[in-house]
C-alpha cells in the first residue's frame, strides 16, 4: 500500500555510499528527504544529484538530511559519483542507498509497474522529526525534479508546524501567510502581534510570524 501523509516512514537498514545506516537512527531528531532515482549513470538523475549536492548548505540551514536511492548496487553508485562530481561541478555530500534487492523501493512503493516494472519512479518523501511523512511527490522518469520547490515546501512545512498559518499559492519564505480558519478573530492580536489583513472572513493574511 502506498504511504500516505501522516503515516510513519518505514524504518530500514541499508548499505550506502557513506556506510551502513539504520534509517530512523540516521534521521535522528531532524527532518529528512528520501528521493529515488530510476538507475545509475542516467542523465536526468545525474543533474538532480548534482543540484541537491550544491544545495546542501540550504538543507543544512533547515536541519534537513538528504539521502538518495537507486536499485543499482553500491559499486555502481561509487563509480557514478565520479561522473556526478565531474559533470555537475559539485562534490557529492550525502549518501546514496544501494537497493539491488528492491527492499526499500518496495517498502516505499517506489516501483510503479505500469510505468516500469524494474526501475523506480522519481519519488520524494519529506519526513518530519516525528518520523511521519509530511510530503510525497511522484515524477515520471522523464522529468527532473525542482529542488528549489522542495526547499520552498520544506520552508512551508516547518513554518506551519509551529504557527497557526497556511501558505498561499506561490508563497516563498518571507512573504505573508494565511491565518488558519480555526483561529478566531479575537485570538489574532495575541497570536499574530504583527497584525492581520482581512480580505474575507475566511481569508486573513499576516506577516510571516517567524521573520
Amino acid at each position: 500500500m502506498a504511504l500516505r501523509l501522516g503515516d510513519t516512514a518505514p524504518n530500514f537498514t541499508a548499505e550506502t555510499t557513506e556506510g551502513s545506516i539504520d534509517f530512523h537512527q540516521w534521521l535522528g531528531t531532524g527532518w529528512g528527504i528520501l528521493f529515488s532515482h530510476p538507475a545509475d549513470f542516467t542523465p536526468v538523475c545525474t543533474t538532480e544529484l548534482g543540484a541537491a549536492a550544491r544545495l546542501k548548505p540550504e538543507f543544512d540551514k533547515r536541519g534537513v538530511k538528504c539521502v538518495a536511492i537507486s536499485v543499482d548496487p553500491l559499486k555502481s553508485h561509487q563509480g557514478w559519483i565520479g561522473d556526478i562530481n565531474e559533470t555537475q561541478k559539485c562534490s557529492m555530500n550525502f549518501p546514496i542507498i544501494a537497493d539491488p534487492d528492491r527492499k526499500v523501493s518496495m517498502l516505499y512503493d517506489m516501483i510503479h509497474p505500469n510505468a516500469d516494472a524494474t526501475f523506480t519512479v522519481r519519488s520524494v518523501f519529506v519526513i518530519g522529526p516525528d518520523k511521519k511523512v509530511k510530503l510525497t511527490l511522484t515524477y515520471p522518469a522523464s522529468t527532473g525534479r525542482n529542488f528549489l520547490e522542495i526547499l520552498r515546501v520544506i520552508d512551508s512545512l516547518q513554518l506551519t508546524a509551529n504557527y497557526k498559518v497556511a501558505t498561499p499559492v506561490n508563497w516563498e519564505n518571507g512573504q505573508d501567510c494565511i491565518i488558519t480558519p480555526a483561529v478566531k478573530d479575537d485570538e489574532i492580536p495575541k497570536l499574530f502581534p504583527k497584525g492581520a489583513r482581512h480580505v474575507k472572513p475566511y481569508l486573513r493574511y499576516t506577516p510571516q510570524p517567524n521573520r
